[in-house]
């Protein structure tokens, strides 16, 4: 037993420290003067609203303790020409200060001191009146999280305003507890941020991005104003949890819990996520919901009568080197993410654009794509070929309940 927990620990602090060597310099949010614009570059506005401490350093702006009050900031990039850059990639500096030519570079940056600032901001901002909202995972910094999303936001070319939410995090090894802790801690606040944003009469729809462990922070927040309201805001209609870092039985409780009128859900798995195989290592030895094999049942099954769209990325190729990043880092996915998926257009195998070995469970969409719900779609998405066994029977009854959207219990209302 000492030599299995043993072997756990050590397989974790590998894992976690191959995710943790960014390698780049730190301290980039002092925007950069820029003399004259550079040809070919491109630039990203977001709105930031943090429930980090303030760090007492503009260079970092946040840190990753928790602070009791939210922070909202104003913050444009720039994206170096696409010939000093490979879509999927973050172009961090060698060097400080950042040079717009070949690095993403912090350009302009205003601290917003009221709700009204963050409605004049998104005003000014709007596109079509979407809003396209990102909740970053485990082991990232403020900086970390805005670049990663600016990068999304230029790749996947999404029609909408980008909103950023990013909680307190350490980023460091060994505080994989604590940043699960920071995700409780700002529930109530991404929940009011939901709120302020859907309250606002400009915006029309509202998609929620989460990776890893914000993918929990996103659903505890859901199931928060379900509880508290009946159901989801109506402005809420598409939430894509990318490798999910969550406990599949967790998830078919939350899943339940935000009643009959949810938003669609689009997940993002890989069965070789080496990142979710660690978190599992050290989560009771359950299942997370991003390594799931969605072909395969019960999940096949509760997927499909739940309506929720799973995309298999098992065999997608990136630069990740832990593939927890694949939504992010491959080209055809992000862009399949801020084309379609931001939009609410439903996916079907005539209309898809999706890298080969991508496959995918289409559910719950009958009533436009007829024969391709549930069914085998082919080339280029093609879901695989059903296990001849099935998961263990203590398994298949673990997730008997999963995917279910019935009326919430009667022990939700205390």
């Amino acid at each position: 037993m000492r030599q299995r927990a043993f072997r756990a620990q050590a397989i974790l602090a590998i894992a976690l420290l191959l995710a943790s060597c960014a390698g780049h310099p730190k301290g980039v949010m002092v925007p950069v003067a820029e003399v004259r614009p550079v040809p070919g570059s491109s630039k990203v506005d977001m709105l930031v609203a943090t429930s980090r401490a303030p760090s007492g350093n503009p260079a970092t702006l946040f840190a990753g303790e928790r602070s009791p009050r939210p922070y909202l900031t104003a913050v444009q990039i720039s994206i170096p020409p696409e010939t000093h850059r490979k879509p999927g990639e973050v172009e961090w500096p060698k060097r400080l200060p950042p040079n717009p030519a070949t690095d993403f570079a912090v350009t302009k940056l205003d601290q917003l001191h009221t709700v009204d600032d963050g409605r004049a901001w998104f005003k000014q901002h709007i596109v079509d009146g979407r809003a396209l909202v990102f909740v970053h995972g485990f082991n990232n910094t403020y900086e970390d999280s805005v670049f990663r999303f600016a990068q999304i936001v230029h790749d996947s070319g999404a029609q909408a305003t980008p909103i950023l939410f990013t909680w307190p995090s350490r980023a460091r090894l060994f505080d994989y507890v604590y940043d699960k802790e920071s995700t409780n801690y700002s529930r109530t606040a991404f929940e009011n941020a939901l709120r302020t944003l859907a309250a606002d009469p400009d915006v029309k729809d509202i998609t929620i991005l989460a990776h890893s462990m914000g993918t929990w922070l996103a659903m505890e927040s859901l199931r928060q104003m379900a509880i508290r309201d009946g159901k989801v805001n109506p402005k809420i209609n598409n939430v894509i949890l990318a490798s999910p870092d969550i406990d599949i039985d967790v998830f078919a409780r939350q899943f339940t819990e935000l009643g009959p009128n949810h938003p669609k859900f689009t997940v993002f798995v890989s069965q070789d996520d080496r990142a979710l195989s660690a978190s599992r290592l050290i989560s009771g030895d359950v299942l997370r919901l991003g390594a799931i094999d969605p072909s395969a049942e019960p999940y096949r099954s509760k997927l499909e009568k739940a309506g929720i769209n799973v995309f298999d990325l098992t065999k997608v190729k990136s630069g990740d080197s832990l593939n927890h990043g694949k939504f992010a880092e491959s080209p055809e996915i992000v862009q399949l993410i801020g084309q379609r998926l931001v939009t609410g257009q439903t996916l079907t195998d005539s209309d898809v654009s999706v890298a080969q070995g991508v496959t995918a469970v289409l559910a719950g969409t009958a009533g436009t794509v007829g024969k391709v719900a549930g069914a085998a779609i082919t080339a280029p998405i093609a879901i695989t070929e059903m296990p001849r066994t099935a998961p263990p029977a203590n398994k298949a009854n673990q997730v008997d309940q999963i995917f279910q959207s019935g009326s919430q219990p009667a022990e939700l209302t205390n």
